[in-house]
């Protein structure tokens, strides 16, 4: 079966929006019934809500909804590993609650869940060739790689940092429509542990800031517009910063000795704002915008 790519129409925007919605609306469940019903019981509306995802996802795929199907088989793994957790729970595998970060201490009941669900994952990848189940497959193995190797804190970021840039090469050698969900989760993973580290000091943001531009050169270079989703988001985030803290201590010659100079996010937001469209003329040299 050929890998194929959803096309971005207001029908897949639609089916996206509502499997995310239902995946949603089942977290909600799943809390609600934890907390209305015993371990066993719980077990059993598990299996109930897998069993009906499963039928769903079927018939949507013989019918010849592959998208339709393949959110629905999503949702399925989904509710598969919330079952095993809760075949764990009821067995007295619980997880250690005294950690002071998620990759704290040995989690050996997290990891073989995680290797369950990763199991059940790549096995729908191969039935359904449907193209997010491979940002699942990502980011739970950095999960488990991170917490198998790290404790938390600095290291973490280091370990994340390292899986961010192992998934760009992967990216670069896999089928192109598998690849944009590793784009997302290596743009991701290498700007969330820049931004653990820089987030505190004015250089720390401008860092942050200077990241954004490269994120998005990146973007224009291997033609894949998260990064530059992501990098205008490092700008976004760096500029809120720049125009809180100037409105409310002052900038170059313009010191505040009052009250707050609220001009300043708003000429920040303008300058954000013409950058944006700088750089998006910029990118257009390499990659024609279509005729308006």
């Amino acid at each position: 079966m050929d890998v194929l790519k959803p096309r971005w129409t207001t029908s897949t925007f639609l089916l996206y929006l509502g499997a995310f919605t239902v995946l949603t609306a089942m977290a909600s469940a799943y809390a609600y019934l934890s907390n209305q019903y015993g371990r066993v019981a719980f077990v059993g509306w598990t299996i109930l809500m897998l069993a009906v995802l499963v039928v769903l996802a079927v018939g949507f795929r013989r019918r010849g909804l592959w998208i339709t199907g393949g959110l629905f088989a999503y949702l399925a793994v989904a509710a598969f590993g919330t079952f095993v957790g809760a075949l764990f729970t009821w067995w007295g595998w619980g997880g250690n609650n005294d950690q002071n970060s998620p990759f704290d201490g040995w989690n050996w009941v997290e990891w073989a869940l995680i290797l369950i669900v990763l199991a059940a994952t790549t096995f729908a990848l191969r039935r359904t060739r449907f193209p997010l189940f491979v940002l699942t497959i990502a980011m739970l193995t950095w999960i488990l790689v991170t917490d198998v190797i790290s404790g938390g804190g600095s290291w973490s970021a280091v370990v994340t940092l390292a899986v961010g840039f192992a998934y760009l090469l992967a990216a670069m050698s896999v089928n192109r429509v598998y690849a944009f969900w590793l784009h997302v989760a290596s743009g991701v993973l290498i700007g969330g542990a820049l931004l653990y580290w820089w987030h505190s000091s004015t250089a720390d943001w401008w860092l942050l800031a200077f990241a954004g531009f490269v994120f998005i050169r990146v973007g224009s270079v291997l033609r894949r517009s998260s990064w530059a989703v992501i990098g205008a988001l490092g700008l976004f985030a760096a500029a809120t910063h720049f125009s809180f803290t100037w409105a409310n201590t002052g900038f170059l010659f313009f010191r505040n000795e009052g009250s707050p100079r609220l001009w300043a996010p708003i000429l920040v937001a303008a300058a954000l704002g013409f950058l944006f469209v700088l750089l998006g003329l910029w990118a257009g040299r390499r990659e024609p915008l279509p005729a308006e």
